[in-house]
């Protein structure tokens, strides 16, 4: 074996043939012994040097899984030209089991490797005659190896598929295996960058190599179980070369209905294409297919493709115009279209309808109508942790990976569990989270000051119950920093907002004084699922204290939790503890919480962070809210002072809201510049805190307005539902202020800080839900600065035509101002039309 080793380490491929050639089965078993233990731990990359390794392998090996366990290792890379020297062992000891291992080596092969994993097993299989296997990775890694094989210079697309001994088994697989037409399309030919791969099939079935119906029947069948549409591109292309007759078309036009309907955009498009295209050669059998062409056409005509859906209006108008009889049928089906969320195109629906005998729909116009929305329920925060090996699971699903960031009623009931059981009963409960502990320690090592070192001030939490004693190394400066209360110190950044601040003192107490001080709980853990907790609650648990102080961070995290509002009740029963807790919670409840501080907008440059002080309007930056202590008042904990900036979401953004649920403009205005980047630069993810802002209690304002505005254009639709939900939340519990939202809305898109038209499908579903009315005064707020522009942004026709729909619905009548003279331009633009449909039913109501 070390002779063996010594001749693999060199890459000697002839000089381990013949060491392994002249062994007996004595040599032979030891060296396939020694196998794993010389492969553990290495990389054989190189092509020598894994090519003596196989050959080693087989000349040793007794079977095909002891080979495949040394030679399937991602460690071990092995391509064609390891093949020869392979086959040739093989051959010299006699063994029969090459395919077997060439099988074993394919399952274990990944979609996203190389096609130099695929040259050796496939190479093998070849040399013995063997069927291909038809698994997912090894179709995927052939089609790659067919497609790139060639280079510049070497053979047509069309010749290898024509030479490749696996195309017969392999060809019906590729329409089968998700996402492989995005690897299909990849080999492109000019002109207009065409897929090559679609040519060459239609090439073959041309010369008779393959069978064109099949070829037909697998591309269709690919369409109909769907894809992304990128991998369906090089489908539909393959469909348009192998040009399918109408006699073809007219035997499968159920399928083609089927793909009209549910397809995307771009296979749909196909399918209605090849649909008309046929339609002249069809007249014998049309009457007999057109009764599933209007089904089918009720579906297509609420598609959100407006160039889809009047290309099918088109046809509904000749399929009228052919069937006489059958007229006012087919605009039926047309008048379907009219209720469209493009008003263009429910025009030509209209128009169609009227022109093929369906008179038009009258305008109806509602009684005064409000809201339809549920009242709301605040939730109760989830039970306690009372089991040692609870807290241990419920700990382990907190921090899965470093990029997650829990939620905060998760996070309080873990440290309040953390807090109860290490008070109880500490060994059980070091015993129990010792694992667990374990299998976050590298994460939480490697990752101390990401996603606002909230994992590693919870893992110091951790640490400190399970060993008091610092046992890794690289956490010393944060442990230090920590447990001694410095925070400024463990922070690598110039500073930290006030609320994450907040969070982490109190993970950094927990630390600290878990094992010293034991408690049976915290202070301030949450009542209500929002992190609120009422006055009587807190009462009690400072009463069962029996007189021994709190620790100071709970303390302060529990105070802030309280209702912003004064209560003199509560505050005398504070006062009968004769303790300073109870004393500072009298305090706090007379004077109603934290002050109410100062809020104004400011414009902050989005590209080099510099403030401006200037009107709302300035173009070049983002519009964000400032904060500033009122005079005569004190910020010591810098809650009151929110600076305006351009920096980027904070990952920990959304526990905030829990550490002030009683004071949601102060949280709006925390959090309302990580939301604005969601609408301005397309950051993804920060929208995510706008439910929770809403879940808040206390006063709203500018900064919720203006966080709403920014949420509402988002550019990921995740960041627009969740805006939608701060919106219907806020509305249904009557603390929504629509117009502060529609005005911010209707100024920032005017002056291009937000898209418009990104606007419209959050503020369609807030109607569709119930918020007619509140829809409607957000529009009517946001429409006049858009109109009140020569050109108004994109997306205004289709506000306007929302407009006409919620105030149809609503039947209430409110001021646009501006409406009027768009109305009355010139000419049948879009934006004309719909300002005109809005005024005139203005005018109805």
């Amino acid at each position: 074996m070390s002779e063996v080793r010594t001749l693999v380490d060199r890459g000697d491929v002839g000089a381990v043939a013949r060491a392994v050639g002249g062994l007996d089965d004595a040599g032979r078993r030891a060296v396939a012994a020694g196998l794993p233990e010389l492969v553990r731990g290495r990389d054989f990359w190189s092509s020598p040097h894994a090519t003596a390794l196989a050959v080693a392998t087989v000349g040793c090996a007794p079977s095909a899984a002891k080979a495949a366990a040394v030679l399937v290792r991602r460690s071990v890379v092995l391509d064609r030209s390891a093949a020869g020297p392979v086959i040739a062992m093989a051959q010299q000891r006699g063994v029969g089991w090459l395919a077997d291992l060439a099988y074993r080596i394919a399952e274990r092969l990944r979609r996203d490797g190389s096609v130099l994993t695929f040259e050796f097993p496939a190479a093998l299989l070849v040399h013995e005659q063997a069927p291909p296997p038809t698994g997912d990775a090894f179709v995927q890694l052939w089609a790659g190896y067919v497609l790139w094989q060639g280079g510049p210079g070497g053979l047509r697309l069309v010749d290898r598929l024509r030479a490749d001994p696996f195309l017969d088994p392999l060809l019906p697989r590729v329409f089968d295996v998700d996402g492989l037409g995005i690897v299909l399309g990849s080999l492109q030919i000019s002109p207009g960058n065409r897929p090559a791969f679609p040519d060459a099939l239609a090439t073959l079935a041309a010369e008779g190599r393959l069978d064109r119906l099949a070829l037909l029947g697998g591309c269709l069948g690919r369409l109909l179980r769907g894809d992304r549409p990128a991998a369906l591109r090089v489908f539909v292309a393959l469909h348009e070369a192998l040009a399918p007759t109408s006699a073809e078309i007219a035997g499968r036009t159920g399928d083609y209905l089927r793909l009209l309907v549910d397809a995307p955009a771009p296979v749909a498009v196909m399918a209605q294409r090849v649909l008309r295209s046929a339609a002249p050669d069809l007249d014998a059998v049309l009457d007999a297919v057109l009764d599933a062409v209007l089904d089918a056409s009720r579906d297509v005509l609420v598609r959100p493709e407006k160039a889809l859906v009047r290309a099918h209006l088109g046809w509904l108008d000749t399929l009228a115009r052919q069937h006489r009889h059958r007229a006012v049928e087919i605009a039926k089906v047309i008048a379907v279209a009219a209720d469209h969320p493009a008003g263009d195109v429910r025009d030509r629906a209209t128009a169609l309808a009227t022109k093929h005998g369906l008179g038009p729909a009258p305008v109806a116009i509602a009684a005064p109508v409000g809201d339809d929305l549920p009242p709301p329920a605040p939730a109760p925060a989830p039970p306690p942790i009372t089991d040692p090996d609870e807290l241990a699971e419920e700990i382990a699903a907190l921090v899965p990976d470093h990029d997650a960031i829990p939620g905060a009623p998760a996070l309080d009931r873990v440290l309040d569990g953390l807090v109860r059981l290490a008070g109880t009963d500490q060994p059980a409960t070091a015993r129990a989270l010792a694992p667990v502990l374990d299998r976050v320690e590298g994460l939480l090592v490697e990752h101390q000051w990401d996603r606002g070192c909230l994992h590693g001030a919870l893992g110091v939490a951790l640490h400190a119950v399970v060993d008091d004693e610092p046992r890794w190394g690289k956490w010393t400066r944060l442990l230090n920093a920590l447990r001694s209360g410095r925070l400024a110190s463990a922070w690598p950044v110039p500073t930290m907002p006030a609320p994450h601040a907040v969070l982490l003192s109190r993970l950094a107490e927990i630390g600290k004084r878990v094992r010293s001080d034991p408690r049976p709980g915290l202070l301030a853990t949450p009542v209500w699922a929002n992190g609120a907790v009422d006055a009587s609650t807190l009462l009690d648990r400072l009463a069962a204290a029996g007189g021994r102080e709190p620790w100071p961070a709970d303390l302060v995290q529990a105070l802030l939790r309280l209702p912003a509002v004064v209560d003199e009740e509560a505050a005398a029963r504070a006062t009968k503890l004769r303790t300073p807790a109870g004393d500072r919670l009298a305090a706090w409840l007379r004077g109603g919480g934290l002050p109410r501080p100062e809020y104004r907008l400011a414009t902050v440059s989005r590209f080099d962070g510099v403030q401006r002080w200037e009107p709302a309007a300035a173009p070049d930056g983002r519009v964000v809210v400032e904060a500033r202590p009122a005079a005569g008042t004190k910020d010591l904990l810098g809650l009151l002072t929110v600076r305006a900036t351009a920096d980027d979401p904070h990952p920990a953004a959304r526990l905030w809201p829990a550490v002030l649920p009683g004071y949601r403009a102060l949280v709006a205005a925390w959090v309302q510049p990580g939301v604005a980047a969601t609408a301005d630069v397309g950051l993804a993810g920060a929208g995510a805190v706008l439910p929770l802002v809403a879940e808040c209690t206390g006063e709203g304002g500018t900064a919720v307005d203006v966080a709403l505005a920014y949420g509402l254009a988002a550019r990921h639709e995740p960041d627009r539902v969740a805006a939608l939900d701060g919106v219907l939340a806020l509305a249904a519990s009557g603390r929504l202020d629509p117009v502060g939202v529609g005005t911010h809305l209707g100024e920032f898109a005017r002056h291009g800080k937000l898209t418009a038209s990104r606007c419209v499908s959050p503020l369609r579903d807030a109607a569709a839900v119930g918020a007619r009315l509140t829809t409607w005064r957000i529009l009517a707020a946001a429409l006049p600065p858009l109109l009140a522009v020569p050109k108004p942004p994109a997306g205004t026709p289709d506000l306007l035509t929302l407009a006409a729909e919620t105030a149809a619905a609503t039947g209430v009548v409110l001021p646009v101002p501006g409406l009027a003279e768009v109305a009355a331009r010139g000419g049948s633009s879009r934006l004309v039309t719909e300002a005109r449909r809005l005024g005139s039913l203005k005018e109805a109501t």
